[in-house]
């Protein structure tokens, strides 16, 4: 599992995911809101299994 989420896409995806969560917490919206876990997840472990499936990788290339 290497990381293959990069800096704003992390940042959004934290983002989007706090944000459904406390809209679920409030009651506003539906239950699908809780759905904001995956993204909130994904954003703090930084790998994606969406983009291990198709070969994606918005992390910025180490130099050697």
């Amino acid at each position: 599992m290497s990381a293959n989420v990069g800096g704003i896409d992390k940042i959004l995806r934290i983002v989007a995911g706090l944000i459904l969560i406390v809209l679920a917490i409030m009651g506003i919206g539906t239950p699908w809101t809780w759905i904001g876990v995956v993204p909130l997840a994904t954003g703090l472990m930084g790998w994606c299994p969406a983009y291990s499936l198709f070969g994606l990788n918005t992390c910025p290339m180490k130099k050697a």
